[in-house]
């Protein structure tokens, strides 16, 4: 549908190059930049707000992953961390704009990305929730990130409530570059190394072929407190066991996993002599990570003592494999330009588990298991057209129009049996510790298809007058058709100010993950006497379990939104710019992934749960309405300071918040509706993100040296749990880095992350386990891991 045309001049209006673009936007090429198919000459002429974050702009971070770069780029987009939360460890969800991560469409050079067949089951943002995983697209390879932060259902289709990020690959066809990246934290872990290559080839006059490899591992943090449990069965005279005194306390894992990540991406393109062109894209990345679960203690009965005498750290140790694959044809018929286009993509999360036992089965266990593995694939054909008439006003209107038939799949492939079977020894627990597998029972290959049309009209009436108007409607093979609409416009009040309004409807159909994803997996509840996690088998019961009809839950349907901006656009003579969004979002039937009912609240559910190996069942289901307001704030500035060099300074604000407007529940067996969305998941949805981010950049080039200094602010964010809701405070960050540029191919960075070693708000003493969770586990906005320093090389040529 978008082909991007801006060359590497063209940089964001949200970070430090932006007053750059700001000043010299009268010498630049007209652009197409996403969310519009006619030429601007910055994104700030855009009717819609949009960031261009250049690959420079992601390498001066210092941040090694794409997604976490992507946060302390742009405060709109937030990717916050978790720990000990199963398979969200190795693909962490974010969020566009305070929303849910699967409410941000993700394309790559303009065209529709998979997402990740992780589904989000444990306590973080976005639970019940499947993301792109942005992380399997190496930044090597990337050109820019362009953000829409609007919603576009009418442009693009399902998934783009919250906006569109759209990453664009390199595409040089010579040339390289050679990177090198080394650091650890101030606390002497984390230690990682990044190798990054990229090259372009030139075949012919007309045509291109970048390659892009990429090999990054990244060793374990720890910030674990000790845990002051008793962890050995008292003697048999009363006394405590000699191994009390020695036990290394610091037993559980609670920070970054163990990572190795590969990926290799090319971007092609070949032009013929007929005006047309063909072009082809994609990649394929593995990554290997390894977290810990709850560390069983030894006298723990789920411990066998003859295998684990000093009890055993379960490691959840996935491997992630991702490929795609687009491939086009553009070319005129008469005078309309033709896209024509078929991309394929897959994910597999393989679910690998480690340092574990199966307790029922006794020492003849094994202790490492293939407990299963997730996979999801997709296809998409489009046929895009687009062409210009004569318009009113001696104007051109762009019409174009397009079809786009897509199927999904998602399968699910049990695990090795002794990973989830209930053996018969001392009456112990089943499956594998720290992730129980996939059953015979679990197993889905299910698929899905959807045909969507679009006509879209774009029209620069005046000189000081854009409008533009969409429409989509789509048909889901599951769930039925829907149809969304949207109007912008931008009108320039003078040669500097200009303000911009949209509107417009969307909708996300339910993923295939949420269709059909099914397990039972173990949790862990606190007792509320003595605060002990228990451990609870809990099913989650899919689209096809007769398990939900009978309960009463009703099918699963597409989300639906209207949402409205309004923005003011100040662009100065002097490098000077401001811009300032307001949106509000309104989005009915949020499908959540419901509480557990519990089959100890009566024996007809018992009687339902019986031969599932489940305590309790919970479901995905539409369940609320809810609003989310906010304001985005940009300003930018370049200053000349002669003969000491050039600085360019921008601050970036966002505020965002959520309100639940209505919670409609299924009238289900027993009336235990208020079960199914409980205060914790509240607090999730409308507490859990920071509703005020904002960093502050000052970029000073001074002869061969470019210093970069960054303040980052995480508001106050609120984490429910089982027995109260904790307030945690609000923080600032500091990166500051120096390049040096050795020679005209050779620069050298020396940089730090967290500059003043800054850490989230510590869990209260009444609810960090027994000291062992200093920092909370999940939805920490900027992590626990302190200062962390690095090294960069790179040779470009």
């Amino acid at each position: 549908m978008y082909k991007s045309l801006v060359s590497l001049a063209i940089v964001a209006s949200i970070s430090t190059p932006a007053a750059i673009a700001a000043q010299d936007a009268q010498n630049l090429e007209r652009i197409q930049v996403i969310g519009s198919r006619i030429a601007l000459r910055t994104a700030t002429d855009s009717a819609t707000p949009v960031d261009i974050i250049t690959s420079e702009q992601l390498e001066a971070t210092g941040i090694t992953e794409t997604a976490k770069a992507l946060q302390f780029a742009a405060p709109s987009y937030s990717f916050p961390f978790s720990s000990i939360t199963d398979g969200s460890d190795a693909v962490r969800p974010a969020s566009l704009r305070g929303m849910s991560p699967d409410h941000t469409l993700v394309l790559v050079n303009g065209k529709r990305r998979h997402g990740s067949a992780l589904v989000h089951l444990a306590g973080t943002l976005g639970k019940g929730s499947s993301n792109v995983d942005l992380n399997a697209i190496p930044m090597t390879a990337i050109k820019r990130i362009e953000i829409l932060r609007d919603g576009a259902s009418a442009l693009y289709g399902s998934d783009a409530i919250a906006g569109v990020i759209n990453v664009v690959l390199k595409d040089s066809s010579e040339g390289g570059s050679i990177a090198a990246q080394v650091g650890q934290t101030y606390e002497g872990d984390g230690e990682q190394i990044r190798l990054g290559v990229n090259q372009g080839f030139s075949f012919s006059d007309e045509g291109f072929v970048n390659v892009s490899l990429e090999a990054h591992q990244k060793n374990a943090t720890n910030r674990a407190g000790f845990d002051s449990r008793q962890q050995y069965p008292t003697l048999a005279d009363g006394s405590p066991d000699p191994r009390e005194a020695s036990f290394d306390r610091k037993n559980h894992h609670v920070g970054d996993s163990d990572y190795d990540n590969y990926g290799l991406f090319l971007n092609a393109e070949q032009g013929l002599e007929s005006n047309g062109k063909l072009y082809a894209f994609g990649g394929m990345s593995k990554r290997n990570s390894s977290s810990g679960a709850f560390y069983r203690r030894a006298l723990d009965s789920r411990n066998i003592p003859e295998v684990y005498p000093d009890g055993f750290l379960p490691q959840i140790s996935p491997e992630i494999i991702d490929y795609s694959l687009v491939t086009g044809y553009e070319f005129e018929l008469g005078k309309w330009q033709i896209d024509s286009s078929a991309g394929f993509g897959s994910n597999s999360f393989e679910y690998n588990v480690e340092n574990s036992i199966n307790a029922s089965l006794g020492p003849i266990s094994p202790t490492s298991f293939d407990a299963g593995t997730l996979s999801t694939t997709e296809l998409n054909l489009n046929v895009d057209a687009s062409t210009y008439y004569d318009f009113a006003n001696n104007s051109d209107l762009l019409v174009a129009m397009g079809v786009t038939w897509r199927e999904s799949g998602y399968q699910i492939e049990a695990g090795q049996e002794e990973s989830y079977i209930q053996g018969n020894y001392q009456d112990k627990s089943g499956g594998s510790q720290g992730f129980g597998g996939f059953t015979k029972e679990s197993e889905v290959d299910e698929d899905r298809t959807n045909l969507g049309l679009y006509i879209e009209l774009e029209n620069q009436l005046t000189d000081d007058f854009y409008w533009a108007a969409a429409v989509r409607y789509e048909d889901y093979s599951d769930f039925g058709s829907n149809t969304s609409w949207k109007l912008s416009g931008r009108y320039e009040l003078t040669d500097n100010v200009a303000l911009r309004l949209t509107t417009d409807t969307g909708f996300r159909a339910p993923s295939v993950q949420q269709l059909y994803f099914t397990n039972v997996s173990t949790f862990f509840d606190p007792d509320p006497v003595t605060g002990e996690f228990i451990p609870r088998e809990s099913g989650t019961f899919n689209q096809l379990s007769p398990i939900r009809t009978e309960l009463g839950i009703p099918d699963l349907k597409a989300e639906e939104s209207h949402s409205y901006s309004a923005g003011i656009v100040y662009t100065g003579d002097n490098g000077f710019a401001v811009t300032l969004d307001a949106y509000e979002i309104n989005v009915d039937d949020r499908i959540i992934l419901s509480g557990s009912i519990d089959k100890e609240s009566s024996p007809a559910i018992a009687a339902i749960l019986e031969g599932t190996n489940a305590d309790s069942a919970r479901f995905f289901m539409n369940a609320v309405d809810t609003k989310t307001q906010g304001v985005d704030l940009v300003i930018t500035q370049g200053i000349d300071l002669g003969e000491f060099g050039d600085l360019q300074a921008n601050l970036a604000y966002s505020y965002k918040e959520t309100e639940i407007e209505s919670i409609s529940l299924p009238s289900i067996l027993n009336g235990l509706e208020d079960e199914l969305f409980d205060n914790i998941e509240v607090v999730r949805m409308t507490e859990a993100n920071p509703k005020n981010t904002a960093n502050i950049g000052f970029t000073h080039q001074y002869d061969d040296f470019t210093t970069n200094l960054r303040f980052s602010y995480f508001g106050e964010y609120t984490v429910g749990y089982s027995s109260s809701e904790v307030e945690y405070g609000d923080r600032w960050t500091t990166d500051l880095s120096t390049r040096y540029r050795a020679t005209d191919n050779l620069a050298v960075t020396l940089g730090v992350q967290n500059l003043f070693d800054t850490y989230p708000e510590k869990r209260p003493e009444d609810n960090n386990f027994n000291g062992i969770f200093v920092y909370p586990l999940t939805n920490t906005p900027f992590g626990f891991n302190g200062g962390y320093y690095y090294l960069d090389l790179r040779y470009t040529y």
